[in-house]
């Protein structure tokens, strides 16, 4: 006789990532139908200055168009980051909750961190240099933002995701930050030389210790 034994199938329920991505192309298309023309000429950010001459005003930092491409961007880091950590089998990238709490930690982070600049850029004053950087800093965290959203789509309905992959898109995401910085040395090379010293402290204490905090924090969790 033979003894059958049943195994319970369990499905981890992925409508939420569905709805949040829909939601994601809504919020892109609105904006693309709302600001058809700077819209374009967004998306040329990579091999175009146009962009960021047209749009260097710091009043375009609380923009309509800013605001909600700032929320496609923050689901999709978030998206990403999930992922990531979820490949190389540190959590689930169907946890919906873990999801929110990145969410919001990324969300809080990248907030803070402008409130925390623009004070010290008053204490320093170089308010000058700030405004324009976070403005090009922005621009392109979104444009790269944009990037990763379908590449989300891919990693999370498919289960067989290679670290090739994950690498490439690790490295050009740093990359394009990398790009950034570098452009905006170019710009702000005589406001660099005039004020190197509270430019040095400002990208150490702004620029690379909190996100090597953020490393050693996620490490050391994740170590647990």
């Amino acid at each position: 006789m033979i003894e059958t034994v049943l195994q319970p199938r369990v499905l981890e329920p992925k409508d939420w990532a569905t709805y949040l991505f829909i939601l994601s192309f809504v919020l892109i298309a609105i904006t693309k139908t709302a600001f058809e023309t700077r819209f374009n000429d967004f998306l040329r950010i990579l091999v175009s200055d146009k962009y960021i001459k047209v749009y260097k005003d710091t009043s375009h930092l609380m923009s309509g168009f800013t605001i909600l491409l700032f929320i496609v961007q923050v689901l999709s880091f978030s998206f990403f980051i999930q992922l990531v950590l979820s490949h190389f089998g540190y959590v689930s990238k169907t946890d919906w909750v873990l999801f929110l709490r990145i969410f919001t930690f990324f969300g809080i982070f990248v907030l803070s961190k402008y409130l925390i600049e623009k004070i010290i850029a008053a204490t320093f004053n170089i308010e000058e240099f700030t405004e324009q950087f976070n403005l090009q800093k922005v621009s392109y965290r979104t444009f790269i933002g944009l990037l990763l959203l379908p590449v989300n789509v891919y990693l999370f309905y498919n289960n067989s995701s290679s670290n090739v992959l994950i690498y490439c898109v690790i490295f050009v995401v740093l990359a394009i930050n990398l790009f950034t910085y570098l452009i905006s040395l170019k710009i702000y090379q005589n406001l660099f030389l005039s004020k190197l010293f509270y430019f040095i402290l400002y990208l150490c204490a702004l620029e690379i210790a909190p996100y090597y905090f953020i490393y050693y924090l996620i490490t050391k969790n994740l170590a647990h």
